[in-house]
């Protein structure tokens, strides 16, 4: 049986892609990608010859050879051994807001996470991290478009209350947020946005998926915004109306 479609997981793996992104650059659909993988349909001779180009492989290696267990390639060579050399690093698989409905199903899905694109930040280490793109100005002065990178929370009870977080739920999908907890109502978490243009709601802790505190904001130079003298102003006012609004509600 030919090892093509097995290959072509493997390879597209190893340069950490998606399906998408493979489909992309070989000008194809990522549907027939998928059927390539699971072996429901054969490649097309000139996709092999486009995935032979890109990773410096011949046809007969990727009809043949098992490439997860071949050594004879030296591009393939230098790509597990920059594998291997990051498996000990902190790996931060990021969520791009288009796969933030994926995200949802399949956050426990340990293939659907490999599929996701990652990289290293040197300040971090130890812990569990991921990245999530953000869209909106609920945050600000946090930009939309930011990438967040939090550490995962394994236990809701650790939350520090009023630090900010990516909350993933049932019912609000992924936001980022600041969190109240309160502690006569243990079964809800009041999200908190620093725009005050946006009201506190809350969300039942059974809803919740995962929660990962924030460590890190990165974002594009050129989209950092400011807030101005009148903006502070009502900024400073809003929240300390949201504050009272709160402690009522917590009391």
């Amino acid at each position: 049986m030919a090892l093509a479609g097995l290959n072509l997981k493997y390879l597209r793996k190893l340069r950490g892609w998606t399906q998408e992104e493979f489909a992309n650059k070989l000008g194809i659909k990522r549907s027939l990608v998928g059927a390539y993988e699971e072996e429901r349909a054969e490649p097309r001779t000139d996709v092999l010859e486009i995935v032979s180009e890109i990773f410096k492989v011949t046809l007969d290696e990727l009809l043949l050879h098992d490439l997860s267990e071949s050594k004879g390639s030296s591009y393939l060579a230098k790509r597990r051994q920059l594998k291997m050399m990051s498996a000990d690093r902190n790996l931060i698989h990021f969520v791009p807001v288009k796969a933030a409905a994926g995200y949802l199903a399949g956050y426990a899905d340990t293939e659907f996470i490999d599929e996701l694109n990652t990289f290293t930040l040197p300040m971090l280490s130890g812990g569990t991290y991921r990245a999530f793109e953000i869209i909106g100005d609920s945050m600000m002065p946090t930009p939309s478009g930011s990438v967040i990178v939090g550490e995962k929370v394994e236990n809701i009870e650790n939350i520090k209350s009023n630090a900010a977080y990516i909350v993933v739920s049932k019912s609000e999908g992924i936001v980022y947020k600041r969190v109240i907890k309160s502690n006569k109502n243990k079964n809800k978490l009041t999200l908190v946005s620093d725009n005050p243009a946006y009201q506190p709601y809350q969300v039942h802790t059974a809803d919740v998926l995962e929660v990962w505190q924030a460590q890190a904001a990165i974002n594009k130079v050129t989209q950092q915004q400011r807030w101005d003298v009148d903006s502070l102003v009502n900024l400073v006012s809003n929240l300390q109306d949201q504050v009272s609004s709160l402690k009522k509600k917590m009391n």
